[in-house]
């Protein structure tokens, strides 16, 4: 097999592709995990920490979350931070209110190891609780400074933010990093028919309804990503 494929159950994160832990508890592939650590050594040049807040994440993790959130269990927000009640909409509003901010299990690109969620640890005090909100890299927040820096080096070492705009579908992440070189690849490797058997073996409670709507939500959520001749 190429360095570049994986098989179904890795790009579904099922199973793991060959993973290196960079940061205590964070993991990237080893090619991916070498770009970030000369992206980080070149930021530090510069003043910032450059560091992980997730990496790879699995199947099963992916599934608690969007699981939690579809249960009620865990908060839904809009695009304007504003909470969202699931409870009276149609399984589709439900699922497009969850896909939003969180990946259907199964296609998250978390789960190639190939894309990373980054802040500045030199920009905030040490009790400080992370978010992952665009006013935290907006101009004022504390992480301005990174995103410009990523807006004019990330590119350098290979990475791009899929989710630098809203496209429609994923809402704007400007923590979100991708390594393009991998990450292009697995998502053309990324099938319709891979993520539907992906689907139909979790345990998410509107799994029957989330196929039926897949065709629809593989184009506006999985494909409908920023150019990656830019970050």
């Amino acid at each position: 097999m190429a360095s570049a494929d994986l098989t179904a159950l890795q790009l579904t994160g099922i199973d793991a592709p060959p993973l290196l832990e960079v940061e205590p508890g964070r993991l990237l592939q080893p090619v991916v995990a070498a770009a970030y650590q000369a992206m980080q050594q070149a930021a530090a040049a510069a003043g910032i920490e450059l560091r992980i807040a997730s990496g790879w994440r699995d199947f099963s993790r992916q599934q608690a979350i969007v699981k939690a959130k579809l249960n009620g269990e865990r908060p839904v927000y809009d695009a304007a931070q504003q909470p969202v009640t699931l409870a009276g909409l149609s399984p589709a509003a439900q699922i497009e209110a969850v896909m939003l901010y969180s990946a259907l299990p199964g296609a998250s690109r978390h789960h190639w190891g190939t894309d990373l969620d980054v802040w500045d640890q030199a920009a905030v005090p040490a009790d400080y609780v992370l978010q992952l909100t665009p006013a935290e890299y907006a101009a004022g927040g504390p992480f301005a400074a990174l995103s410009e820096w990523l807006s004019q080096h990330a590119g350098q070492f290979g990475f791009f933010r899929p989710y630098r705009t809203f496209r429609g579908g994923v809402a704007v992440e400007p923590w979100h990093l991708s390594y393009r070189p991998l990450a292009s690849v697995y998502l053309h490797q990324l099938s319709l028919p891979i993520l539907q058997a992906a689907i139909l073996r979790s345990e998410l409670p509107a799994r029957e309804a989330i196929c039926a709507l897949l065709p629809t939500l593989f184009q506006r959520y999985i494909c409908n990503i920023d150019g990656e001749e830019d970050v």
